[in-house]
């Protein structure tokens, strides 16, 4: 069984031990560090070089957003974990678009925590249900994409297939939604990632979001 190694930063003394019980307590996780600034999160990526960051937005010297993509050229193989208070929807989408694996609101640093750490460690994207609905509102729909993106040489049932990948819906549950069977899903969703020369659900989802992709009445 793979450990996955993790690194927490935050500024809350109480709140870094809280997690760290908890996170200690799996089985497939292992607390390798703790970071109460942005400065200090950078320091310690590149000496431990952990498998997931844990990453506070408000930390003092540098901020979590501040921090992000400076992690992202630090230490590009590591996922981050966005943990924070602020359920705020500008703050979510830079926070994807900047190579966040996920966004977990603190009030749900309990079991849904550790499902969303090991959902980023698959390769998925986490976002808290609460703020799915906020990512989705005033979107631009499809039909509005620019005639010049890589999206226009997909298929509209590929099309149709990725965006629910990026919702994170997994291949039984597309295949259910529209009447396919999970091998043709599977089938779809290669194709469309090679057209688009993506290699993963994170890199999907940062491309869906930057061409405005999603709207509330595109997936059912």
């Amino acid at each position: 069984m793979k450990i996955i190694r993790l690194l927490i930063a935050d500024d809350h003394v109480v709140l870094r031990s809280g997690l760290r019980m908890l996170i200690d307590a799996q089985p497939d996780m292992d607390v390798i560090g703790e970071a109460d600034s942005g400065s200090e999160v950078l320091v310690l990526t590149k000496t431990l070089q952990p498998d997931l960051i844990l990453l506070d937005l408000s930390m003092p010297e540098l901020g979590g957003l501040e921090t992000l993509p400076l992690l992202r050229k630090a230490a590009p193989q590591t996922c981050i974990l966005i943990l924070t208070m602020h359920d705020d929807e500008s703050y979510l989408r830079q926070a994807l678009r900047d190579g966040a694996s996920g966004y977990v609101l603190k009030r749900a640093a309990d079991t849904e925590l550790l499902s969303a750490i090991r959902a980023v460690m698959r390769g998925e994207i986490y976002v808290h249900p609460s703020m799915t609905r906020h990512l989705l509102e005033n979107i631009i729909p499809v039909s509005s994409a620019e005639p010049s993106t890589p999206w226009n040489t997909l298929s509209d049932r590929e099309r149709e297939v990725l965006l629910r990948v990026a919702r994170g819906h997994t291949s039984s549950k597309i295949a259910d939604q529209l009447n396919l069977s999970p091998k043709t899903v599977d089938t779809y969703r290669a194709r469309g990632m090679e057209k688009l020369g993506l290699r993963s659900r994170a890199a999907l989802v940062q491309f869906v979001l930057a061409h405005n992709l999603l709207s509330k009445d595109t997936l059912t």
